[in-house]
């Protein structure tokens, strides 16, 4: 019986861990997005009145032939800006269900990119998510494809190149664009851009040569963001860049990281894919042909990170051609969506774009039984019921024998306070006297530490696909809980949501809404059903856990609180059907009583 407190004990404290980070780091910075993203539009509307573009630039850095943006500028204050009809001027427009922007003829770079289907915030009203942005843009994030530079073959299209729109108008995923561009040692270059319905970007470039002698040329491709963005910079999500080359596993570099590292140089691959990942959104290359892959820091005068690759040589024969191609993704990161690109355009890792983490084969999983359940219900908040349902009814053989063995050792209760008063000055004699018990009477002492164990991986799991997965995302359940991914926005502060505003976030931990309320119910009384340890200390601490465990849990996502509050729910049910069973008491209202005694007794 110590043995199984003590565990449970640990258990518990190892989860504290947890829950002490995410209610002082995790959501003050969850509380710090949200501002920032409502913020985001006045401060955009400023930078359109007052920003603009200087003159000055960047001293250009290259990587193995990948070009650094040479027109790195920086945001002056009073110069003139970049207007949105200036930007129309010279572009492309796309546009699918899913997409709309607009491709910068100035390197048929795609730089202008937001994502249709969603929105900053649960009002559906709320502006759309921008992803990319201009180079002018305090937040600059684009894509390009271009060749390394050859002095031999002339000018090759780059950074700086103007291409010509030969044919299409606006891109969509039916109506594909040819740009072209000729440089002055008759090389003709074709580009093709395809879009298709969800996030894909095709890339085809077909090089003419007209001169009178081969050439070779190296593709390359590149995404650069400016400026460190605003991240959770917890252990459970990675946001920054990240890849997968050939057979080299996954790549994962935090931007501190890379900013120590500088520069990270794979080896030549004949596939794989990299690319920048935040923790709903992401952009990634998938290059075809073989290639060099980099992760690269540039500490110029607007710092900015870039994930570029390199391919080899293509050779061009005088008066022939040769086309390649390369893949741009650049959206959500939804479930779905991903494993097709994975599976259909053989992608190998590319799912891991989304962070499963280390239960990868217990999180994903857990994540496409819940996806199925929504299916037929349409409610996530109803998925996580069904689901915690069906993970009990999985585990029950397990429970029961640990409840039975658990009920056995509360009516051996009087015979193991009986050794320990016989021994109480002989550790060793006790310990035997107690496996011999044991052994009589065919009890397992750790039985009832097995929900615990099974518990904590499949509390991780869970708090991963709530955490991580956009589908979670402004996913309602009922009532007051319009976000599963955000916390119970109430509290006594607002009178349990009766007063229109949210908690100030300096207060975030004791604003405890009433889902955690009802979770930390829940838990005082499943833990009231069990007899009060012997040690005084493990009393104090297991009388006190449920109030913990309430104010922590206040902070996290909905979901995870609403998951654990059915999960005592039903443990308290099949708790006591088993006890009762047994014909093993169950101590509820002995420890109900006993509480209210000692108050009565002190007063």
């Amino acid at each position: 019986m110590d043995n199984q407190r003590n565990f449970i004990l640990a258990a518990v404290l190892s989860l504290a861990v947890v829950f002490f980070w995410q209610m002082l780091v995790i959501s003050p910075r969850i509380e710090q997005e949200r501002a920032e993203a409502e913020a985001q539009l006045e401060l955009q509307k400023k930078a359109d009145q007052q920003a603009g573009v200087s003159s000055e630039q960047t001293t250009p850095v290259e990587t193995e032939g990948v070009p650094a943006p040479s027109t790195a500028k920086s945001i002056v204050p009073g110069s003139a800006p970049e207007t949105s009809s200036s930007r129309a001027a010279g572009r492309i427009v796309f546009k699918s269900d899913k997409l709309d922007g607009s491709i910068n003829l100035k390197g048929a770079r795609i730089d202008d990119l937001n994502l249709a289907q969603y929105r900053q915030t649960v009002d559906p009203t709320s502006p759309e998510i921008t992803l990319l942005n201009p180079v002018s843009n305090e937040n600059a994030y684009f894509a390009e494809f271009g060749f390394s530079p050859n002095e031999q073959a002339g000018d090759l299209p780059g950074p700086s190149t103007i291409w010509t729109q030969v044919q299409g108008d606006v891109l969509t995923p039916t109506n594909p664009v040819v740009l072209q561009y000729q440089n002055e040692n008759s090389l003709t270059f074709q580009r093709k851009i395809e879009l298709d319905g969800d996030y894909m970007f095709t890339v085809t470039d077909t090089v003419i040569n007209g001169s009178d002698k081969a050439i070779a040329i190296k593709p390359y491709g590149r995404i650069a963001r400016y400026g460190k963005p605003e991240v959770a910079g917890i252990y459970v999500l990675h946001e920054g860049l990240v890849g997968s080359v050939g057979d080299q596993g996954l790549d994962e570099y935090d931007y501190d990281d890379i900013e120590e590292e500088k520069q990270v140089i794979k080896e030549k691959a004949d596939f794989g894919w990299l690319g920048i990942t935040d923790k709903y959104w992401a952009t990634a290359l998938i290059p075809s042909g073989t290639f060099t892959a980099h992760y690269n820091y540039y500490a110029n005068a607007r710092p900015f990170y870039q994930s570029d690759f390199l391919g080899e040589a293509i050779s061009v024969a005088a008066g022939g051609q040769t086309t390649t191609f390369n893949r741009l993704f650049a959206g959500a990161k939804k479930v779905d969506i991903v494993d097709a690109y994975k599976d259909n355009l053989n992608i190998p890792l590319f799912d891991k774009i989304i962070d499963w983490g280390w239960f990868y084969w217990l999180t994903k999983p857990l994540f496409a039984v819940m996806n199925w359940v929504y299916q037929l219900v349409g409610n996530f908040g109803v998925a996580i019921l069904a689901v915690t349902v069906l993970l009990k009814i999985l585990f029950f053989p397990l429970a029961n024998k640990s409840y039975v063995s658990m009920a056995n050792m509360k009516k051996m209760q009087p015979e193991m306070t009986a050794i320990r008063e016989r021994f109480a000055d002989d550790r060793a004699a006790q310990q035997k006297a107690m496996m011999e018990l044991y052994k009589k009477e065919k009890i397992n002492p750790a039985a009832g530490c097995w929900p615990v164990l099974i518990q904590i991986p499949v509390f991780f799991s869970l708090y991963k696909v709530i955490y991580v997965t956009i589908e979670m995302r402004h996913a309602p359940f009922f009532g007051w809980i319009q976000d599963l991914s955000a916390p119970d926005p109430t509290s006594f502060l607002n009178l349990f949501g009766l007063l229109p505003f949210d908690s100030p976030a300096f207060l975030a931990i004791i604003a405890v809404g009433v889902w955690p309320l009802i979770m930390g119910i829940t838990m005082f009384i499943q833990m009231q059903m069990n007899p009060a340890p012997p040690d005084p200390t493990q009393q104090m601490i297991f009388k006190w856990m449920p109030v913990m465990f309430t104010f922590m849990l206040a902070t996290f996502p909905a979901g995870l609180v609403i998951y654990w509050a059915w999960n005592n729910f039903l443990s308290i049910l099949q708790q006591g059907t088993i006890m009762k069973r047994q014909g093993a008491k169950i101590e509820l209202w002995d420890n109900l009583r006993g509480l209210f005694t000692k108050k009565n007794e002190a007063s």
